[in-house]
Protein backbone atom coordinates (compact mmCIF):
# COMPACT_ATOMS: atom_id res chain seq x y z
CA UNK A 1 0.00 0.00 0.00
CA UNK A 2 2.15 2.74 1.34
CA UNK A 3 6.05 2.48 0.63
CA UNK A 4 8.89 4.72 2.50
CA UNK A 5 12.09 3.37 1.12
CA UNK A 6 15.52 5.01 2.74
CA UNK A 7 13.52 8.74 2.96
CA UNK A 8 16.00 11.39 3.66
CA UNK A 9 15.97 15.26 4.44
CA UNK A 10 18.45 17.58 4.77
CA UNK A 11 18.43 21.35 5.02
CA UNK A 12 21.73 22.46 4.95
CA UNK A 13 24.08 20.32 6.83
CA UNK A 14 21.51 19.29 8.95
CA UNK A 15 19.51 15.95 8.62
CA UNK A 16 16.17 16.29 9.42
CA UNK A 17 14.94 12.94 8.39
CA UNK A 18 17.69 10.25 8.22
CA UNK A 19 16.96 7.08 6.04
CA UNK A 20 13.54 6.48 7.18
CA UNK A 21 12.30 3.27 6.29
CA UNK A 22 8.56 1.94 6.92
CA UNK A 23 6.30 0.21 4.82
CA UNK A 24 2.35 0.14 5.33
CA UNK A 25 0.31 -2.74 3.98
CA UNK A 26 -3.20 -2.08 5.17
CA UNK A 27 -5.36 1.17 6.43
CA UNK A 28 -4.18 1.69 9.97
CA UNK A 29 -4.03 3.89 12.34
CA UNK A 30 -0.81 5.36 13.18
CA UNK A 31 0.88 7.52 15.85
CA UNK A 32 4.31 8.96 15.30
CA UNK A 33 6.39 9.83 18.74
CA UNK A 34 9.23 11.52 19.75
CA UNK A 35 11.45 15.00 20.67
CA UNK A 36 10.27 18.13 19.10
CA UNK A 37 12.68 18.32 16.41
CA UNK A 38 12.84 14.49 16.06
CA UNK A 39 11.70 14.73 12.24
CA UNK A 40 8.10 13.95 12.48
CA UNK A 41 6.41 16.76 10.70
CA UNK A 42 9.23 16.95 7.89
CA UNK A 43 8.44 13.23 7.44
CA UNK A 44 4.73 13.98 7.19
CA UNK A 45 5.56 17.15 4.75
CA UNK A 46 7.62 14.46 2.56
CA UNK A 47 4.57 12.45 2.21
CA UNK A 48 2.53 15.15 1.00
CA UNK A 49 4.93 16.45 -0.87
CA UNK A 50 4.99 20.18 0.81
CA UNK A 51 8.54 19.19 1.34
CA UNK A 52 10.94 17.28 -1.43
CA UNK A 53 13.30 14.44 -0.37
CA UNK A 54 16.94 15.07 -0.68
CA UNK A 55 16.79 10.63 -0.81
CA UNK A 56 14.71 7.95 -0.85
CA UNK A 57 11.43 7.15 -2.64
CA UNK A 58 6.97 6.96 -1.80
CA UNK A 59 5.41 4.55 -3.09
CA UNK A 60 1.87 4.64 -2.66
CA UNK A 61 -0.10 1.21 -4.15
CA UNK A 62 2.74 0.35 -6.76
CA UNK A 63 3.17 4.37 -8.01
CA UNK A 64 6.02 6.11 -6.84
CA UNK A 65 4.79 9.72 -5.52
CA UNK A 66 7.90 11.14 -4.55
CA UNK A 67 9.15 12.42 -7.97
CA UNK A 68 5.57 13.74 -8.98
CA UNK A 69 5.05 17.54 -10.34
CA UNK A 70 2.49 19.56 -11.40
CA UNK A 71 -1.10 18.38 -12.45
CA UNK A 72 0.05 14.74 -11.24
CA UNK A 73 1.66 16.52 -7.69
CA UNK A 74 -1.65 17.83 -7.04
CA UNK A 75 -3.60 14.69 -7.55
CA UNK A 76 -1.65 13.02 -4.71
CA UNK A 77 -2.09 15.65 -2.49
CA UNK A 78 -5.85 15.25 -3.01
CA UNK A 79 -5.33 11.74 -2.10
CA UNK A 80 -2.86 12.46 0.64
CA UNK A 81 -4.63 15.13 3.02
CA UNK A 82 -3.07 17.02 5.66
CA UNK A 83 -4.10 18.22 9.00
CA UNK A 84 -2.61 21.18 10.47
CA UNK A 85 -1.47 22.15 14.34
CA UNK A 86 -2.90 25.92 13.57
CA UNK A 87 -6.07 24.85 11.57
CA UNK A 88 -5.53 26.83 8.30
CA UNK A 89 -8.55 28.19 7.83
CA UNK A 90 -9.69 30.76 6.44
CA UNK A 91 -10.88 32.80 9.12
CA UNK A 92 -12.93 35.55 7.73
CA UNK A 93 -14.69 32.60 5.15
CA UNK A 94 -17.81 31.00 6.11
CA UNK A 95 -16.87 27.03 7.73
CA UNK A 96 -18.87 25.13 4.69
CA UNK A 97 -16.66 27.41 2.53
CA UNK A 98 -13.97 26.56 4.11
CA UNK A 99 -14.94 22.93 3.87
CA UNK A 100 -15.52 23.14 0.04
CA UNK A 101 -12.10 24.41 -0.23
CA UNK A 102 -11.24 20.66 0.22
CA UNK A 103 -12.54 20.05 -3.57
CA UNK A 104 -10.15 22.61 -5.04
CA UNK A 105 -7.25 19.85 -5.52
CA UNK A 106 -9.49 18.54 -8.33
CA UNK A 107 -11.35 21.32 -9.26
CA UNK A 108 -8.72 24.40 -9.42
CA UNK A 109 -9.00 27.84 -7.87
CA UNK A 110 -11.48 29.38 -10.77
CA UNK A 111 -14.08 27.76 -8.40
CA UNK A 112 -12.80 29.15 -5.02
CA UNK A 113 -12.62 32.49 -7.04
CA UNK A 114 -16.36 32.62 -8.38
CA UNK A 115 -17.30 30.84 -5.23
CA UNK A 116 -19.48 28.68 -7.58
CA UNK A 117 -19.79 25.56 -5.54
CA UNK A 118 -22.27 22.81 -7.22
CA UNK A 119 -24.86 22.36 -5.25
CA UNK A 120 -24.20 18.15 -4.68
CA UNK A 121 -20.63 19.74 -3.37
CA UNK A 122 -23.08 21.83 -0.71
CA UNK A 123 -24.49 19.08 0.38
CA UNK A 124 -22.16 16.92 0.65
CA UNK A 125 -19.94 19.20 3.01
CA UNK A 126 -22.83 19.87 4.97
CA UNK A 127 -23.19 16.01 5.35
CA UNK A 128 -19.46 15.43 6.38
CA UNK A 129 -19.94 18.51 8.95
CA UNK A 130 -22.97 16.98 10.28
CA UNK A 131 -20.72 14.15 10.71
CA UNK A 132 -18.92 16.23 12.89
CA UNK A 133 -21.03 17.13 14.87
CA UNK A 134 -20.82 21.32 13.57
CA UNK A 135 -23.33 21.52 10.99
CA UNK A 136 -24.29 24.01 13.06
CA UNK A 137 -21.92 26.06 12.68
CA UNK A 138 -21.69 25.78 8.74
CA UNK A 139 -22.63 29.65 8.03
CA UNK A 140 -20.49 31.21 10.98
CA UNK A 141 -17.37 32.60 10.13
CA UNK A 142 -13.87 30.38 10.99
CA UNK A 143 -12.44 32.74 13.26
CA UNK A 144 -15.62 32.63 15.63
CA UNK A 145 -15.78 29.30 16.39
CA UNK A 146 -13.16 27.43 19.09
CA UNK A 147 -10.15 25.90 18.86
CA UNK A 148 -12.01 22.08 18.85
CA UNK A 149 -14.28 23.39 16.75
CA UNK A 150 -12.29 25.18 14.16
CA UNK A 151 -9.64 21.52 13.55
CA UNK A 152 -12.79 19.50 13.28
CA UNK A 153 -13.73 21.87 10.26
CA UNK A 154 -10.41 20.99 8.88
CA UNK A 155 -10.78 17.54 9.21
CA UNK A 156 -14.00 18.13 7.42
CA UNK A 157 -11.92 19.96 4.54
CA UNK A 158 -9.78 17.10 4.39
CA UNK A 159 -12.46 14.81 3.97
CA UNK A 160 -13.55 17.01 1.11
CA UNK A 161 -10.86 15.86 -0.59
CA UNK A 162 -12.22 11.83 -0.53
CA UNK A 163 -8.59 11.02 0.45
CA UNK A 164 -7.41 7.83 1.19
CA UNK A 165 -4.14 8.77 3.83
CA UNK A 166 -4.88 11.40 6.29
CA UNK A 167 -2.25 13.04 7.66
CA UNK A 168 -2.77 15.17 11.13
CA UNK A 169 0.54 17.29 12.05
CA UNK A 170 -0.18 17.60 16.05
CA UNK A 171 -3.68 18.04 15.81
CA UNK A 172 -4.27 18.23 19.17
CA UNK A 173 -1.40 19.93 20.45
CA UNK A 174 -2.84 23.65 20.94
CA UNK A 175 -6.16 21.97 22.08
CA UNK A 176 -7.38 21.66 25.69
CA UNK A 177 -8.13 17.82 26.79
CA UNK A 178 -11.94 17.61 25.84
CA UNK A 179 -11.53 19.01 22.45
CA UNK A 180 -8.11 17.06 22.16
CA UNK A 181 -10.07 13.62 22.99
CA UNK A 182 -12.81 15.15 20.66
CA UNK A 183 -10.92 15.42 17.54
CA UNK A 184 -9.05 11.99 18.15
CA UNK A 185 -11.82 9.97 18.23
CA UNK A 186 -13.37 11.61 15.18
CA UNK A 187 -10.15 10.30 13.73
CA UNK A 188 -10.62 7.01 14.92
CA UNK A 189 -13.80 6.68 13.82
CA UNK A 190 -12.83 7.88 10.55
CA UNK A 191 -10.21 5.23 10.09
CA UNK A 192 -12.31 2.38 11.06
CA UNK A 193 -15.50 3.64 9.45
CA UNK A 194 -13.94 4.68 6.08
CA UNK A 195 -11.07 2.40 5.91
CA UNK A 196 -9.13 5.43 5.44
CA UNK A 197 -5.16 5.41 7.06
CA UNK A 198 -4.63 7.99 9.71
CA UNK A 199 -1.01 8.48 10.50
CA UNK A 200 -0.48 11.20 13.35
CA UNK A 201 2.41 13.13 14.99
CA UNK A 202 1.46 13.04 18.40
CA UNK A 203 2.97 14.98 21.55
CA UNK A 204 1.59 12.64 24.32
CA UNK A 205 2.12 8.75 24.85
CA UNK A 206 -1.14 7.75 26.30
CA UNK A 207 -2.82 9.36 23.31
CA UNK A 208 -0.74 7.26 20.66
CA UNK A 209 -1.42 4.35 23.25
CA UNK A 210 -5.29 4.73 23.24
CA UNK A 211 -6.33 5.61 19.96
CA UNK A 212 -3.34 4.16 17.34
CA UNK A 213 -3.13 0.94 16.43
CA UNK A 214 0.90 1.08 15.72
CA UNK A 215 3.38 3.62 16.92
CA UNK A 216 6.28 4.74 15.57
CA UNK A 217 9.11 6.72 17.55
CA UNK A 218 11.92 9.19 15.93
CA UNK A 219 14.89 10.46 17.26
CA UNK A 220 17.37 12.84 15.94
CA UNK A 221 15.60 12.08 11.81
CA UNK A 222 15.87 7.83 12.44
CA UNK A 223 12.78 5.28 13.15
CA UNK A 224 14.51 4.00 16.57
CA UNK A 225 11.02 2.21 17.68
CA UNK A 226 7.94 0.45 15.60
CA UNK A 227 5.39 -1.38 17.26
CA UNK A 228 2.21 -1.84 19.01
CA UNK A 229 0.83 0.33 22.01
CA UNK A 230 1.31 -2.42 24.55
CA UNK A 231 4.96 -2.50 23.26
CA UNK A 232 5.49 1.17 24.08
CA UNK A 233 6.89 1.14 27.63
CA UNK A 234 7.89 4.06 29.74
CA UNK A 235 11.40 2.35 28.93
CA UNK A 236 11.38 1.86 25.74
CA UNK A 237 9.43 5.98 25.31
CA UNK A 238 12.33 6.79 27.73
CA UNK A 239 15.03 6.00 24.75
CA UNK A 240 12.87 7.14 22.00
CA UNK A 241 13.28 10.65 23.79
CA UNK A 242 16.33 10.60 25.14
CA UNK A 243 15.59 11.39 28.50
CA UNK A 244 17.54 10.05 32.48
CA UNK A 245 15.18 8.26 34.97
CA UNK A 246 13.11 11.34 36.17
CA UNK A 247 11.15 11.07 32.68
CA UNK A 248 7.84 11.66 32.59
CA UNK A 249 4.95 10.28 30.72
CA UNK A 250 3.11 13.70 30.77
CA UNK A 251 6.24 15.60 29.10
CA UNK A 252 5.05 16.92 25.63
CA UNK A 253 7.21 16.69 22.77
CA UNK A 254 7.23 20.22 23.31
CA UNK A 255 8.64 20.33 26.63
CA UNK A 256 11.78 17.83 25.57
CA UNK A 257 14.07 19.08 22.55
CA UNK A 258 16.23 17.64 20.42
CA UNK A 259 19.09 19.69 19.76
CA UNK A 260 18.60 18.32 15.89
CA UNK A 261 15.59 20.85 15.76
CA UNK A 262 18.66 24.51 16.15
CA UNK A 263 20.66 23.32 13.92
CA UNK A 264 17.88 22.53 11.14
CA UNK A 265 16.72 25.84 11.97
CA UNK A 266 20.14 27.32 11.63
CA UNK A 267 20.35 25.11 8.00
CA UNK A 268 16.82 26.78 6.74
CA UNK A 269 17.63 30.72 8.30
CA UNK A 270 21.21 30.36 5.64
CA UNK A 271 19.32 28.42 2.64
Amino acid sequence: MLQIDSLTKRFGSATAVDKVTVKVDRPIMIGIIGASGAGKSTLLRMLNLLERPTEGVITFEGRQVSGLTGRAARGWQAECAMIFQQFNLVPRMDVVSNVLHGTLYRAGTLRALTAMWPDADIRRAIDILARLGIEEQAAKRAEALSGGQQQRVAIARALMQNPKIILADEPIASLDPMNAQIVMQALRTIHEEDGRTVICNLHTLDTARRYCDRVIGMKQGRVVFDGTPEQLTTGVARDIYGADASFSEDATSTEIRDTTADAIREAKAAV
